[in-house]
């Protein structure tokens, strides 16, 4: 379900644009667009002749091109209007040389679909009259359904469509989303969807294609321009996602420091993370901390860490040696309020360790202290685990400063049950809003394609990440970068938290380019941060 327009949306400015480029849209979105556009006097036959013809053009480049002249294509026909851009690609390849074939397992077809067809016929183009062998050589091209689809395709197209991935996996294209995807949520419809190495997404991004649980389903995602009007996306709600992409990182609202700044002018952050069992927690949200070019890094660890910090990151200063517990959990007993003085920013939770219920009493006082602090509070790990048994969204709704919060899946759903079947753009987005009070609290749901969600309404997703970098400790990082950034920044705009998230999504893409993908640590992650840092500059100030 889709959030309202929020009113405190467009008091905020946006980044990256509102354009055709970024906006992610659900499927009735996409098709209410197309109905404007054809009661704009358009005709249906313009339209699909730009869009499929787009897609046709797309495919003699040269990654696919090859392929098709060795393989040929067969094109799978829907009863839609899908399924006549279908046969006007089947066309384009035909015409340019290609073997191509087409097969329809239905009966009945749109008017214009079936105009279509009669004109494949009529220059030429083999129509198959029984089902494909999931083996076949050719590649693949699905133009069944596209987003026009709410329910299951019938058993026997599933199970064609299964055994192909099995028999010639990488050799299936999809037209606008591959057949039996959801293209709002991203999930099946049946019991499974047709695999595609790459699917174009026609005028806007589809949100369900970015989501989790599409990636194996729908391969590279491209989108294919229709020139739609800039006035026709304006009306578009005002919270509709964005797409973040790499190039958006020359843009983002970057934290701007006068250039004779003294280091506690860059930024004075708190890094609360660690135990006598996960140590190496402490090292990575440091190492992310240290990337985000914040002037001054305290710490508040464990005794254990504290005796070697230096030998491995020297220029933090500790601020307070923690004890542990019996089971080795961090006790937050010995977080002072000289610890919390003079910071911009505290990032806490990474490897603290979980505790039992009985063993929050006695850290309420830290965690009051915390509450009351009027800078940003980040959020991690077991410090969420913590967070929920002080009160949860209760005790986030009285924080005095900004809270951004960076759970998984699996954490988002012990903090937020409510909420946690939802597609991840509306559970993080009520997250938000509902853990809003006196201050906002902005919401990272971390996945495979990670969500940030503002109070406001305000939604990113992440458009591309590299699996090799999803390790134990990734997420230790990206707490100490994020909470480096809001400390130099200051305001905590939820803004500067996806600049944060892209950032660190771009970081594990260039950890496996550079590195391999063994070599794709969190520390190598941190590394790349670090070069992000030195190299990727923004003129504007934040927002």
């Amino acid at each position: 379900m889709e959030l309202p327009p929020h009113p405190l949306a467009v008091q905020q400015p946006f980044w990256p644009k509102r354009d055709a480029s970024h906006l992610l849209v659900s499927g009735s979105d996409m098709a209410a667009l197309e109905q404007e556009l054809f009661e704009s006097g358009l005709p249906v036959e313009a339209l699909m002749e730009k869009a499929a013809l787009a897609m046709a053009q797309r495919l003699q480049q040269q990654d696919w091109w090859p392929q098709l002249q060795r393989r040929g294509a067969l094109v799978l026909v829907g009863p839609g209007h899908n399924g006549g851009d279908g046969l006007v690609v089947a066309r384009e390849l035909h015409l340019a040389g290609i073997a191509v074939q087409t097969w329809s397992p239905f009966d009945r077809r749109k008017p214009l679909t079936e105009s279509h067809r009669r004109h494949a016929r009529w220059l030429g183009i083999e129509e198959r009259n029984t089902p494909p062998e999931p083996g076949d050589a050719a590649v693949w091209i699905d133009a069944l359904f596209g987003i026009g689809q709410s329910r299951a395709p019938e058993a026997a197209l599933q199970t064609l469509l299964a055994a192909r991935e099995k028999a010639q996996p990488g050799l299936l294209i999809a037209l606008d989303g591959p057949t039996g995807l959801c293209a709002d949520r991203g999930e099946p419809l049946g019991q499974s969807a047709a695999s595609a190495a790459l699917t174009l997404s026609i005028g806007l991004i589809k949100q369900g294609f970015l989501q989790d649980h599409a990636l194996r389903w729908v391969g590279t995602v491209e989108r294919i321009d229709l020139g739609l009007p800039q006035t026709m996306l304006n009306r578009l709600p005002v919270p509709q996602p964005l797409a973040l992409q790499r190039r958006d990182l020359a843009s983002a609202p970057w934290p701007r420091t006068d250039a004779a700044a003294s280091k506690y002018q860059r930024g004075r952050l708190l890094v609360v993370a660690g135990s006598n069992t996960y140590r190496g927690a402490a090292q990575l949200c440091l190492a992310g901390a240290s990337a985000s070019g914040c002037g001054s890094v305290r710490a508040a660890l464990p005794s254990e860490v504290c005796h070697t910090l230096w030998q491995a990151q020297p220029h933090v200063v500790v601020s307070a040696a923690l004890d542990s517990l019996s089971r080795g959990e961090l006790s937050l007993c010995g977080l002072s309020t000289t610890a919390l003085e003079r910071i911009d920013a505290v990032a806490v939770g990474p490897g603290i360790g979980a505790i039992q219920q009985e063993e929050t009493a006695a850290e309420a006082a830290s965690w009051e202290r915390l509450q009351q602090l009027e800078a940003v509070l980040v959020i991690d790990a077991d410090g969420l685990q913590r967070i929920q048994q002080m009160g949860g969204r209760s005790w986030l709704q009285q924080r005095r400063g900004p809270t951004w919060l960076t759970p998984h899946p699996g954490e988002f759903a012990r903090l937020f049950p409510d909420w946690a079947m939802l597609p991840p753009l509306s559970s993080a987005a009520r997250a938000a809003e509902a853990c809003s009070g006196q201050q906002p609290c902005s919401v990272v749901l971390k996945g495979a394609r990670s969500v940030v969600a503002a109070a406001d309404g305000r939604r990113w997703q992440i458009s591309q990440a590299s699996p090799n970098a999803a390790r134990a400790g990734l997420g230790d990082v990206l707490a100490g970068y994020a909470a480096g950034l809001a400390a130099r920044s200051r305001h905590g705009d939820a803004s500067v938290l996806a600049t944060a998230v892209l950032a660190h999504a771009c970081a594990g893409l260039d950890a496996s380019a550079s590195e391999g993908s063994g070599g794709a640590t969190p520390m190598a992650v941190a590394m790349q941060l670090q070069k992000k840092e030195n190299t990727t500059k923004n003129p504007n100030p934040a927002i």
